[in-house]
């Protein structure tokens, strides 16, 4: 079969631009493709597929207070450090007494108490109100646009930093306004209602028990932020959950399980409903790994204890994009 030919564009000439320098001709830059070789540029050597990847708990267990990138901008051709194309996840180490600060230009960042304790205090700057925080283990808090964070450690902290930076990156965008308020989701209650929700008989045919969280000023996304979507899950012991997918990235960080717990992915489905040729990725407590987008996954628990995770997703933006386009299994 014989390979279409590229189309590309020849220099013209345009009245009144300098025929001698080809910077001043608005036709130097354009290009044409036949349809079939760029309707779907997404491959290698182009606009690289996001990979799977997945980062242990050995990287934040031990060490002086530092920003730990999961860095995959060399695999995707992105400006880095980022993790999926619109948003970049770290770990951030604080030693008892210190203090680290959090700087992105990003309309939003999520934070996750893996352990510790501490504050987190922010100066006013334009529209940005000033923040002042308590955090403790199991809390997950969001800011809005604003200056930097300064994250104060009470007892050595290990927290889970995602903000959407490579995406007004990529856009030449900078964040200047803020689009809700500082918001603080204490983990008692995130754990309690979630023990509630799996308690409810009505949950037992529930293809997931997890809580979505959400933000009063965002009533119609019903998302964390206006482009973050964050879920707190559980995977009861024994449970296999039907596959499903959606066309946002997931950074899904371990929050607590015992081995035996992992994730199938994959991005077809035999004639059952099964992932065809799945790839597993083993889980670990305080580690974190990359679903992409549009792959079918499925979580399992095998262990005899109940795990808990909690996936960071662009899905916020995809909502409103109408572009997220979830499916389930069968």
């Amino acid at each position: 079969m014989t390979q279409a030919p590229e189309i590309r564009s020849s220099s013209s000439f345009e009245p009144g631009a300098s025929a001698g320098s080809a910077a001043a001709d608005p036709a130097t830059k354009a290009q044409l493709f036949d349809y079939r070789q760029a309707a779907n540029p997404v491959r290698h050597g182009l606009t690289e597929p996001i990979p799977y990847h997945q980062w242990g708990p050995d990287l934040h267990s031990s060490g002086p207070s530092r920003v730990i990138p999961l860095d995959l901008s060399r695999e995707l051709g992105t400006a880095g450090p980022s993790t999926s194309p619109a948003l970049a996840a770290h770990f951030l180490r604080i030693e008892a007494g210190e203090g680290l600060p959090a700087s992105a230009n990003a309309t939003s960042s999520l934070f996750f108490v893996l352990e510790g304790r501490g504050l987190c205090r922010r100066r006013a700057e334009g529209p940005s109100p000033a923040v002042s925080l308590s955090w403790q283990a199991g809390d997950l808090f969001v800011l809005p646009a604003g200056g930097a964070a300064l994250l104060e450690a009470e007892t050595s902290s290990v927290l889970y930093w995602v903000h959407d930076g490579p995406l007004l990156h990529h856009l030449g965008a900078t964040a200047s306004e803020p689009r809700f308020q500082a918001t603080h989701y204490a983990g008692t209650w995130l754990r309690q209602e979630l023990e509630a929700l799996a308690a409810d008989p009505s949950s037992a045919n529930s293809n997931r028990l997890s809580l979505l969280l959400a933000n009063r000023d965002l009533p119609a996304s019903r998302t964390v932020t206006h482009t973050l979507w964050a879920m707190f899950g559980m995977v009861p012991a024994g449970a296999v959950q039907a596959p499903h997918r959606h066309q946002s990235v997931a950074l899904d960080l371990i929050v607590d399980c015992d081995p035996g717990c992992h994730t199938l992915v994959g991005t077809e489905l035999d004639a059952d409903g099964a992932i065809r040729n799945p790839t597993r990725i083993d889980w670990q407590a305080g580690g974190a790994f990359v679903t992409p987008p549009g792959h079918w996954h499925a979580h399992v628990n095998a262990s005899g204890r109940k795990a808990l995770l909690l996936p960071i997703q662009d899905a916020g933006l995809h909502t409103y994009l109408r572009s997220l386009d979830i499916r389930f299994a069968g």
